[in-house]
């Protein structure tokens, strides 16, 4: 019956008054700071709501500036890859070219041979 009796006690009334006020101040003290801390997170909290849709905004750029320059560099590598293609062709038709010329040279010269040794 230890704890029924402790319990049934009142540990306050063996304080002096002083110290029973001191700890009430001390209570007071606390819960004072507890509401202003309340009052500081609400105003926090509020901040946080109204910076909200510029950081909602700065993300959704910065989404939307990834997707153009993904798109600018695709759209950059086809044009190359056109472009490289087109140089392509040209070097291609500019060797049929050269290679064309090289037999017309070659024609003339032996028709000069002959034309020179029928006369």
């Amino acid at each position: 019956m230890y704890i029924g009796k402790v319990m049934s006690e009142e540990p306050t009334r063996n304080l002096p008054s002083d110290g029973l006020n001191r700890i009430l101040a001390r209570l007071d003290s606390m819960d004072t700071r507890l509401v202003k801390m309340d009052a500081r997170l609400e105003k926090l909290e509020a901040r946080a709501y109204d910076t909200k849709p510029i950081w909602e905004n700065a993300l959704k750029e910065i989404a939307d500036t990834r997707i153009e320059m993904r798109e600018g560099f695709e759209k950059s590598r086809v044009d190359r890859e056109a472009g490289l293609r087109r140089v392509e062709r040209k070097i291609d038709i500019l060797n049929e070219n050269i290679l064309d010329i090289h037999t017309d040279v070659r024609e003339l010269e032996e028709l000069m041979k002959l034309n020179s040794r029928q006369t």
